[in-house]
């Protein structure tokens, strides 16, 4: 058997120390361990290793290192499980090693997937303007189980999910301006399903927010939307100009009655 001959720490990581070895032909460099390690299993110079205790040492100095990486992890914020063992698969640790680490840290309590969701729903609620629907889907990637993260999703009421599409509906109307009412939700309804929002807090939202334009904003607009049409279609004259002109209109969301307007207004001209 070897005998340990020499410990030293590590220059740059006072937490790991280098242990030195003679297998019988003069002192070497034989492995490192991190500190927990080296105390676990009492290493001192004098010792003999056998192969077993040797390999159960570079196991459990495996499992330490990884062990460090998910803290170090874990530092920068909250992470769910899968997180967590997505990011060891990534440093190419082997699962069991993996494992071990993920059921310390869950004794530990440094993973708990409830109180990461309840979290993350709060914090996604209150920075953010993602409705449920997407908070939902990311939970989901995130490896949280279906009553997990619908037990968390209460963190976000439905009172505050209004409130927030209403508020990206008034911001909406107030930029694009130049648009008919009717593609104005049409366009608005999309963005707020993109968010995340359901269907029946986008109506609530959308009847709670003024989106009524007076007459004259409303011909305000079909004539910026008309004079790109008229461009367009310039080189047309009578019936043809005329058919031209109000389909692009109509499918711009314009009432046959405003465009006629219009029209009348583009000839008196």
């Amino acid at each position: 058997m070897a005998v340990i001959t020499k410990i030293t720490t590590q220059q740059k990581n006072q937490d790991r120390f280098n242990v030195f070895m003679d297998y019988g032909k003069g002192e070497k460099f034989a492995f490192s361990v991190d500190s927990d390690v080296l105390i676990k299993f009492q290493l001192k110079k004098g010792m003999e290793l056998d192969d077993f205790s040797f390999m159960e040492i570079q196991y459990q100095d495996d499992i330490r290192k990884a062990y460090n990486v998910a803290v170090n992890y874990l530092a920068r914020r909250m992470r769910s499980e899968k997180e967590i063992k997505d990011h060891l698969v990534k440093k190419e640790l082997d699962e069991p090693i993996i494992e071990e680490v993920i059921h310390r840290l869950t004794a530990q309590k440094y993973i708990n997937d409830e109180e990461f969701a309840l979290a993350y729903v709060r914090t996604q609620a209150n920075t953010t303007d993602k409705g449920s629907n997407v908070i939902k889907m990311e939970l989901k990637e995130k490896g949280i189980e279906e009553r997990t993260l619908l037990l968390a999703l209460k963190e976000y009421p439905l009172e505050q999910q209004i409130e927030k599409a209403a508020k990206i509906s008034e911001k909406f109307f107030q930029k694009n301006a130049k648009e008919s009412i009717k593609v104005l939700k049409q366009k608005l309804e999309n963005v707020l399903l993109r968010k995340g929002y359901s269907f029946e807090v986008i109506s609530i939202a959308m009847n709670e927010t003024e989106v009524s334009k007076e007459a004259d904003e409303e011909m305000d607009a079909i004539r910026y939307q008309g004079e790109k049409a008229h461009r367009k279609f310039s080189q047309f004259d009578g019936f043809e100009y005329q058919q031209k002109m109000k389909q692009a209109l109509y499918r711009k969301g314009f009432s046959m009655d405003l465009i006629e307007r219009f029209l009348m207004e583009i000839e008196n001209s």
